[in-house]
């Protein structure tokens, strides 16, 4: 049974300012969702367990082991947006290290299966959800990472936090 990651757990391991808003769900439909309107930039909302999680042209995404989302207010112009999907797929892709790799625009494969999905949605906000295969998978071919989850999801905040200045300084 894997250390459930309530904001108890998670806020002493964080590096960065990434998360350090934190909402948390057993289960929830989508984490999407789950952050409220006004969450600060960097705010992340994590759940257990998801019902109604998708990815990329309203595709599924069930329960993959470590599902979260990240609230960014990226300034104009919105079409440089979309660019954003590509700095959460490298924070994955390096977190998760040498047998990672990226299928533009939005999946993590590890030794070419895909162990990871990215999700940005756009308003007033770039809303990042992202799901990582943790420990296996029940899904036939899909790809998975063997690693702690609080370790992978600090690390992945910490990287999408630095990925997220460099982007602003392009």
């Amino acid at each position: 049974m894997p250390v459930l990651l309530r904001p108890d757990v998670v806020a002493p391991a964080l590096r960065g300012s990434y998360g350090r808003e934190y909402h948390w769900a057993e289960e929830t439909p989508t984490t999407q969702r789950l952050l409220p309107a006004d969450a600060t930039h960097g705010a992340v909302a994590l759940a257990e367990r998801q019902t109604e999680g998708r990815g990329r042209l309203g595709r599924s995404w069930a329960d993959s082991g470590l599902m979260f989302s990240v609230a960014l207010y990226p300034p104009q112009p919105v079409a440089r947006w979309p660019e954003l999907t590509l700095v959460a797929a490298h924070a994955v892709a390096d977190t998760i290290g040498g047998r990672a790799t990226i299928k533009h625009p939005n999946d993590v494969l590890v030794d070419g299966r895909k162990a990871a999905g990215i999700l940005a949605e756009a308003s007033s906000r770039v809303v990042l959800g992202v799901g990582i295969n943790v420990g296996g998978t029940a899904w036939p071919g899909a790809g998975w990472v063997d690693r702690d989850r609080l370790d992978l999801l600090v690390e992945v905040l910490d990287r999408l936090e630095r990925g997220y200045d460099v982007w602003l300084s392009r």
